[in-house]
């Protein structure tokens, strides 16, 4: 492999076996429409890094913030896997710079465009899939992709989450939300409380936890996802 794609390799944070597979994974159909043979080009990578990159991600986010419910992982993951969340990736990894195009999209400046940026970064991530499995490819996207990740989680969810509820609830409507102990199970040396969170008398979310604190902060959680906090 030159040393352009090894550029590209350390920046990835993978070293490939076959360089084909990189090969393929850079090379735009409107490259191989061109050619006087068939060159492989990387659609059928695309789709294979697509559902590998959708499992990576929904792993990660699930393992790193269990705190947060069903509904904000799939939000946060949305968010990521977005084209303008792959083009940012694709840009950090300069993936332009390397991209093989027909003469059209060179003229039509195709080593900027998002699509074609998204595109490439999933097929990369099919492309080490096929390489070198699963656990690679998840090593990659944990490398290129936790930052953004945590600045997802952090924008949307905070670390406190009872702080995030209020300062969302104070400056959207100038009120508070209140906390409500609905449950108290097992014996006094293992408790599990259940507490519930309204505003205006409005079931917002519901947590449970050790102590009445850690229930408060998982129903903040659930409450950051309800359509309230959306309007």
């Amino acid at each position: 492999m030159d040393n352009g794609f090894s550029r590209l390799e350390q920046l990835l944070g993978y070293e490939f076996s076959d360089a084909g597979l990189m090969h393929q994974a850079l090379t735009h159909k409107s490259f191989s429409n061109e050619q006087p043979e068939f060159i492989p080009h990387n659609e059928r990578l695309e789709f294979l890094g697509d559902a590998v990159l959708e499992l990576a991600i929904s792993d990660l986010v699930f393992r790193r913030f269990p705190d947060i419910p069903e509904g904000g992982l799939t939000r946060i993951r949305a968010e990521i896997v977005s084209e303008k969340g792959l083009t940012d990736i694709a840009r950090q990894l300069q993936i332009g710079d390397f991209l093989r195009l027909g003469r059209g999209e060179m003229n039509n400046q195709g080593q900027q465009k998002p699509s074609l940026l998204s595109d490439a970064l999933e097929a990369l991530l099919g492309a080490v899939f096929q390489d070198g499995g699963f656990d690679a490819a998840c090593g990659v996207v944990e490398k290129n992709f936790s930052a953004v990740i945590d600045t997802s989680a952090q924008m949307r969810y905070g670390s406190d989450h009872k702080t995030c509820l209020q300062e969302r609830l104070q400056s959207r409507h100038n009120r508070l939300p209140e906390y409500r102990l609905s449950q108290i199970e097992g014996p006094d040396h293992n408790r599990t409380f259940f507490m519930e969170v309204y505003f205006n008398n409005r079931l917002l979310g519901r947590g449970s936890g050790s102590s009445k604190k850690g229930a408060e902060q998982e129903a903040a959680a659930a409450a950051l996802d309800h359509p309230l906090l959306r309007e």
